[in-house]
């Protein structure tokens, strides 16, 4: 039997109650007061706007939004143009716009987590299949945008 792979949504959720949970057992330095903790709601309407733009744009593309299947459209248009993980780009968006809102610097550990297991079990995967599939096209892509902004 096939072991059923964990998908980013899994870890970007476990990220989000990590973060919570820290932030009220352990609210170590509240360091980010009233009203400017409210600019975490930006954070969150941009992550989730991203978010819902860069599927959107995968299921226009025909293509796979699953990190470990073969991609079959290089997208290189809207956020894809500033940013080669804009889903990414978005989960962690929106985990540093709860952080904001919560305000203590335990609650930064979710996004602080979320990056590093991004970066090592996903990013380096797919950006090996992006090459092995659109090959000098990835590549010429991979140089004119950046991996995250």
């Amino acid at each position: 039997m096939k072991k059923k792979a964990i998908l980013p949504p899994t870890y970007f959720y476990s990220a989000l109650i990590i973060s919570l949970i820290l932030n009220y057992v352990f609210p170590i330095f509240k360091f980010i007061p009233f009203p400017v903790n409210l600019f975490g709601i930006v954070l969150i309407i941009f992550g989730v706007v991203l978010n819902l733009k860069t599927d959107k744009m995968f299921k226009e593309a025909n293509t796979t939004v699953k990190p470990f299947q073969v991609p079959t459209a290089l997208l290189t248009h809207g956020p894809f143009s500033w940013c080669r993980h804009p889903m990414y780009l978005g989960m962690i968006a929106i985990l540093f716009g709860v952080s904001m809102i919560c305000g203590s610097l335990t609650c930064f550990a979710g996004p602080l987590i979320f990056w590093i297991v991004i970066r090592i079990k996903f990013i380096g995967a797919e950006e090996q299949s992006m090459l092995n599939t659109f090959g000098e096209e990835y590549i010429r892509y991979k140089d004119r945008v950046k991996s995250w902004v």
